[in-house]
């Protein structure tokens, strides 16, 4: 099922091994551009009617009201309200961590700078539809906003034609267990455009919360449209990053049980026919293993068809590697969303990684858990951008402001300096302005 590898006597770059499902933006980007224009021109009903169009079903009204999100809190299977509740106070735990203190720096003597880390003003939280219910990801963009102290938060879920037309009651109900009210039944390009351009809000007859109003920040995973959405408007939003399909890479050795690393590919392989599924293994016998073991929890599992589909294709493989050493190697530069370590000393191998957007240490840390009550962040980088990018943390939520405050005897002690770094750049009016703070003062120039 998973095609095999041989990298062992290979040099080949092991970024060109198995490459990543095709996404096409530039042709997503084109398709929703008339979307994007209408919500922009027309608002309220552009964002309808496109709910109408690609969900087929159009709200009574964009925003949930609040006796429906009330309701389905009162609704929710009691273990599965236990589960949110679990996983939401570990995220809170682990992300209370990440708040940062501002800094003081005395640079000299009356010249100081404080670094101030304040939140974002208004954010925008999208929460994906379609083969699956994603109340985890309410629960993975909230909680990390609002210990930035994100003062306004507003969620969108596409619409469900089984429920209404709002958002799957499971994901009302994790809003309602962290507090937000502010919750708009729309999905796809057209919910990205609504959080960017904000619309007023008058069918359904709404009085209270008549408008949508725009947002500073937009977060979560998305399909490709969401996605392209998400860069067309960057520039009018901030956005936490491009999100492409899931993807699980998985470093073992010979001590490696291949049941659970079978379970763990499959795991990420139900997502979606385009999540990718690498195994590296310094073992060809527990490659083997891995293979007889995929086979056989695959027909034993739901979703079949996705799955095998995902895992037979140019995205997944088996990778056979020398040693830890080369294996280190393939994952660094293939930097996996996810990656699990099931080797001796694995936390000690797990510390050398350096790409890679969440690491899980040994058999007992899956992605599964990580997914949900790790307490870690399930919003991570894909396709590759764990090179560059974190994943999805109160600091995504904050912004870092400098402020700069110099009294007279600190600026004349370093004013030379600033000056003949202005003339070596021909930027004299730079010069000029601090030049003339001490013509006003004193009767010597700096630099002089």
């Amino acid at each position: 099922m998973l095609r095999l590898i041989d990298l062992r006597e290979s040099s080949a770059d092991p970024r060109t091994v198995v490459p990543r499902a095709a996404m096409d933006l530039a042709d997503a980007g084109e398709t929703i551009k008339p979307v994007l224009d209408a919500v922009r021109d027309h608002g309220e009903s552009a964002v309808l009617d496109a709910c109408e169009r690609f969900d087929g079903v159009r709200p009574a009204s964009l925003r949930v009201p609040a006796e429906v999100i009330d309701q389905a809190v009162l609704d929710l299977d009691p273990q599965v309200r236990a589960a949110l509740e679990v996983a939401i106070e570990r995220a809170r735990k682990v992300h209370r961590d990440q708040r940062r203190v501002d800094v003081i720096t005395e640079v000299v003597p009356g010249g100081s700078v404080t670094e101030r880390w304040l939140p974002v003003d208004r954010v925008g939280l999208y929460v994906p539809g379609g083969r699956a219910v994603y109340p985890s990801s309410v629960v993975m963009n909230v909680v990390p906003a609002q210990e930035a102290g994100v003062r306004s938060l507003v969620v969108v879920s596409p619409p469900q034609k089984d429920f209404d037309g709002w958002p799957h009651p499971t994901i009302l109900a994790a809003c309602s267990l962290l507090g937000v009210d502010e919750v708009y039944s729309v999905g796809g390009a057209q919910a990205v455009a609504m959080l960017a351009y904000g619309v007023d809000l008058v069918e359904g007859g709404r009085v209270e919360g008549s408008r949508c109003e725009p947002v500073d920040l937009v977060t979560g995973p998305g399909n490709i449209y969401v996605t392209a959405a998400k860069r067309a408007l960057q520039g009018i939003i901030g956005i936490d990053s491009e999100a492409g399909p899931t993807e699980v890479a998985i470093l073992a050795d010979d001590t490696a049980d291949a049941r659970f690393v079978a379970a763990d590919l499959i795991s990420q392989a139900e997502h979606d026919v385009i999540a990718a599924a690498v195994l590296v293994t310094t073992s060809p016998e527990l490659a083997a293993a891995v293979e007889g073991e995929v086979r056989l929890q695959v027909s034993q599992t739901k979703h079949v068809e996705r799955i095998t589909e995902a895992l037979t294709g140019i995205q997944s493989a088996i990778i056979v590697v020398r040693d830890i050493e080369q294996g280190l190697g393939v994952v660094d530069a293939y930097a996996a969303e996810h990656l699990e370590i099931h080797t001796r000393e694995a936390r000690d191998v797990a510390m050398r990684v350096r790409n890679a957007g969440a690491i899980f240490v040994g058999p007992w840390s899956p992605v599964s858990l990580g997914d949900y009550c790790a307490g870690s962040n399930h919003v991570l980088p894909t396709m590759g951008a764990a090179r560059h990018s974190s994943g999805l943390s109160v600091q995504s939520f904050l912004r870092g402001i400098h402020v700069i405050d110099y009294d007279q005897t600190a600026l004349g002690d370093v004013a030379g300096h600033v000056v003949a770094l202005a003339q070596a750049e021909d930027l004299p009016g730079h010069g000029d302005a601090i030049n003339v703070r001490f013509r006003a003062g004193e009767s010597k120039e700096p630099g002089e």
